[in-house]
């Protein structure tokens, strides 16, 4: 699969339970991600799956990594 997720552990409360999924294009491996136990994919896209309220720090980490959000979709709690 594709995507990966940025989970934490999500308050009860509307905001706590609303997940999104970002696409990122241009992650590339360096010094930060070379700590994790997965290379990166090197072209194509990779979506991520972030939950409200760790928006801000997942999207200064995908800027720390050399990745672009090239776009955000809500995810469907229905689905």
């Amino acid at each position: 699969m594709l995507g990966q997720v940025a989970a934490s552990s999500a308050p009860n409360s509307p905001s706590g339970s609303r997940f999104f999924t970002y696409e990122v294009t241009g992650l590339r491996q360096n010094e930060t991600n070379d700590k994790n136990e997965y290379p990166f994919r090197k072209s194509g896209s990779v979506f991520i799956k972030v939950p409200y309220n760790r928006m801000n720090e997942e999207m200064r980490r995908i800027t720390r990594m050399g990745g672009t959000i090239v776009n955000i979709h809500p995810v469907n709690s229905d689905s």
